[in-house]
């Protein structure tokens, strides 16, 4: 016995993170295959390298397919597994001898517990770095999603203090119809304008053909000038945000994001809290998933292991189907961001409860 738990449990165990593995593994590759036949004409241009394919892009495609095949594959490989030792009377045999559903459902938790850690750490800390690899060979060589450009800016670079550009180019670092206003308990203090304003390099930008009204009082006074350098605590990817934005930063850099972008007024930023939230909700996931599974396919039914597989194919697809409707609930303002991440462990939480309660005893 060690920590606990005994050579069936082990068994369990093994079989079932080796099981979810495996699927992993065959799944990715079977991906890559599907991948390559719809990108193969990209990659065959004379200007894409070989070696950046395998390296830039494919090796970063792996983790980042595994971890988004997770859920399904968790569920799969549960309902696979368990089915197998159900059609073997192997379930009959363990509760025949005295061991509860519930102690039956250790090995499974903790097998669960290391899927959810597993996942966490590639979305947390892992893919992100990977994919800004992946994205920019996908940017470069195949499509590029990039955002170049952004039209009626306006955000407070710090308190009291906001900026507006009616349009900006990235491609240029160049901004126009350029304004920002100074703000004391509500009363305008000063007011520059600008025809244009280049961004140097962080935080550094010149204003082009500028005026600035300082405004004391009853008073107004004017200055005005071609070029002036001057500092502001933005820069252009603040409001340049591009889809794929959000799966470029760690767990820690996306929180502060979040938090810099609401304080600067900036509304567009759902998306990447929905990112944030659906990265601490994929844990309770895997629990969530592996008990509707457990509790599916521990008894023994006439349809075999083929019916239990089909019948969590469906919920597994069903799940992250629901997944995909409340994040777009959420884009669209219907509702918050954690709640859209959270709504479907919520669901399926109910859905395992009364599985389990209908579970072989």
């Amino acid at each position: 016995m060690k920590l606990g738990l005994k050579r069936i449990d082990w068994y369990i165990i093994k079989q079932f993170l080796g099981t979810y593995f495996f699927a992993i593994i065959l799944l990715i590759a079977i991906s890559v295959v599907f991948d390559i036949n719809e990108k193969i004409d990209k990659f065959l241009k004379p200007d894409v390298p070989l070696k950046a394919i395998i390296f830039d892009y494919y090796l970063n495609f792996i983790p980042y397919f595994a971890s988004m095949f997770s859920a399904l594959i968790t569920f799969v490989s549960v309902i696979f597994f368990t089915s197998k030792l159900a059609d073997n009377s192997e379930i009959i045999a363990m509760l025949a001898s005295g061991m509860s559903f519930k102690r039956l459902m250790l090995p499974y938790t903790i097998s669960a517990a290391v899927i959810a850690i597993f996942t966490f750490v590639l979305n947390a800390y892992i893919i992100p770095p990977a994919n800004i690899t992946r994205i920019d060979f996908q940017n470069k060589y195949i499509k590029n999603k990039k955002e170049t450009s952004a039209q009626n800016v306006q955000l407070e670079v710090e308190p009291g203090v906001i900026a507006y550009f009616s349009t900006f180019d990235s491609r240029s670092n160049m901004g126009y119809r350029f304004s920002l206003e100074q703000f004391d308990d509500k009363k305008l203090i000063s007011r520059l304008t600008a025809k244009s304003i280049k961004y140097d390099s962080l935080h550094q930008w010149t204003v082009i053909d500028y005026m600035i009204r300082d405004f004391d009082e009853t008073r107004e006074h004017i200055t005005s000038g071609s070029r002036k350098d001057t500092t502001l605590t933005i820069v252009p990817s603040d409001f340049l945000i591009s889809i794929n934005d959000c799966e470029t930063m760690t767990t820690p850099q996306l929180k502060t994001y979040i938090d810099r972008q609401k304080k600067r007024g900036i509304g567009n930023i759902q998306t990447f809290e929905i990112e944030y939230h659906k990265r601490y909700a994929s844990i309770m996931a895997a629990f969530i998933l592996t008990y509707i599974g457990v509790s599916l396919s521990s008894r023994k039914i006439k349809g075999g292991m083929g019916l239990n597989i089909g019948i969590g194919l469906a919920l597994s697809f069903s799940y992250i189907l629901f997944m995909t409707i409340t994040s777009t609930f959420a884009v669209n303002g219907y509702v918050s961001a954690g709640i859209a991440a959270w709504i479907p462990n919520f669901v399926y939480t109910f859905i395992a409860i009364y599985l389990y309660k209908k579970a072989p005893r």
